[in-house]
């Protein structure tokens, strides 16, 4: 017989961290909808070369493929198909075959576990969770849904309770745009400098600039002063103030047109800043961040990132950005988005290694009705019943044990209240209900117990 083994990268829960881990996605779940984002589920499988086409054949290692152990070549359906590695894929597909029954601007989130052949390590999962949303437009989309997507996840994180966050916001345009005033070259090379940017606050402004030398055009007299832009000093407000005041280098009528993307960018960021705070974002949580570049190609504006004030080596816990049309694999028609993800599995592991997420209790139900007696089981039922219809999770014990065995229960499950009833209590018709946090206990005649409940619940 094997020895039954957790298959690494996988993630399996205790009931204590699923609970945890449930409450977060919850969290998301009702943030995203009180911003009027619909709910999608999309199937878990897609065609490779759809997936090829977004991942690259380079990311081809990290797709897993679908097939059917005994089937034979001519009689395998599931040929061609694999797992989806991300949620933008499936939505893509989505909406391009969609068109005609969505209502754009379209609207959604979609929480799904998606799959990646990483090799597994901290932080890194083979399936995991990821939770978007976005904002699809039909050929054009609004700058204010570029400021709706940071309100989100403002109010999101604020009802999780994680600490302090910041989000920190910026627009692609704006370091592309500086990179035309500096002769950078080519789209190809814009994109390489932007990758390498947007590894600066990993691997520091030194080996950046190092690598900024041996893999593009610039000189170190440009590399050093674009690292100098992207990593100017001040507030929000100081920053905007500081692009104000970035021009042209050159002296000819083509200086005016190279800048162009740079005005741009600062003006689409300026537009999205003043609306973000108008949604009630306060600065505090707030920043703009020129080293904010999103490597991907896929970005085309506005980009965001989300880091832990009191925990930055966490890294960002979520991410995302503008992009100028995204179905063009699936469809001619134009439709831009701007959407973010949080890597729910990823962040839960960090939270809770971190302290910042407690995995304290292994129960739904808030109230235990201790067993006293078997015989009077009925009227124990009819307890729970009570408080459930109040709306209290409530469990009964239903084996025969002491009572001090089934407080014993309740400490170790994390009850927070047990309701006691014994052959007298029920005779006279009171209860003790027992607060399990300070350990005080008080007798209560049964029509007030719904109210007692509620009253120690309310102080949690």
């Amino acid at each position: 017989m094997t020895a039954p083994m957790q298959i690494s990268g996988f993630p399996e829960y205790t009931p204590e961290e699923q609970l945890a881990f449930n409450r977060l996605l919850d969290a998301i779940r009702k943030g995203y909808e009180r911003f009027g984002f619909s709910a999608i589920e999309t199937p878990a499988v897609e065609r490779q070369e759809s997936l090829l086409a977004k991942a690259g054949d380079e990311n081809e290692k990290q797709i897993y493929a679908l097939a059917r152990l005994a089937a034979k070549d001519n009689e395998d359906d599931s040929t061609g198909l694999a797992l989806h590695f991300d949620l933008t894929v499936p939505l893509a597909r989505y909406v391009a075959t969609r068109q005609d029954q969505l209502t754009f601007p379209f609207r959604r989130y979609q929480i799904q576990k998606v799959w990646r052949g990483e090799r597994p390590q901290a932080g890194r999962f083979r399936e995991f969770y990821q939770c978007d949303i976005d904002i699809i437009g039909n050929e054009q989309l609004s700058l204010f849904a570029d400021a709706e997507i940071p309100s989100v996840i403002y109010h999101v994180f604020s009802e999780m309770s994680i600490g302090r966050f910041k989000i920190r916001i910026s627009n692609r345009k704006i370091l592309q745009g500086y990179l035309e005033l500096l002769g950078a070259g080519t789209e190809e090379e814009s994109r390489t400098v932007l990758q390498i940017v947007d590894s600066l606050e990993k691997v520091g402004t030194s080996k950046v600039r190092t690598d900024l030398l041996a893999a593009t055009s610039l000189t170190d007299e440009k590399a050093a002063r674009l690292i100098e832009f992207v990593t100017y000093d001040g507030d929000t407000d100081a920053i905007l103030a500081y692009l104000d005041t970035v021009q042209p280098t050159q002296d000819s009528e083509e200086a005016g047109e190279v800048g162009e993307r740079l005005k741009e960018g600062v003006y689409e960021l300026k537009t999205v800043v003043a609306s973000v705070r108008a949604l009630g974002v306060p600065d505090e949580y707030l920043a703009v961040d020129l080293r904010i570049a999103r490597g991907l190609d896929y970005y085309t504006g506005t980009v965001y990132e989300t880091v832990l004030v009191d925990h930055p080596g966490l890294g960002s816990i979520c991410s995302g950005g503008r992009y100028d049309n995204l179905a063009e694999y699936f469809t001619e028609k134009k439709l831009p988005g701007v959407g973010i993800s949080i890597g729910l599995t990823r962040l839960f592991s960090r939270l809770v290694q971190a302290g910042i997420v407690s995995v304290d209790r292994s129960t739904p139900s808030q109230v235990l009705v201790a067993a006293m007696n078997e015989m009077r089981m009925t009227d124990y039922f009819g307890i729970a019943n009570e408080l459930r219809t109040a709306g209290v999770n409530t469990e009964v014990y239903i084996d025969n044990k002491r009572l001090g065995q089934q407080l014993k229960y309740a400490s170790r499950k994390g009850f927070d209240v047990v309701v006691i009833a014994g052959d007298d209590e029920l005779a006279k018709g009171t209860l003790t209900v027992k607060d399990m946090a300070s350990g005080d206990q008080k007798e209560v005649v049964r029509g007030d117990l719904v109210t007692a409940v509620q009253s120690i619940l309310a102080n949690r």
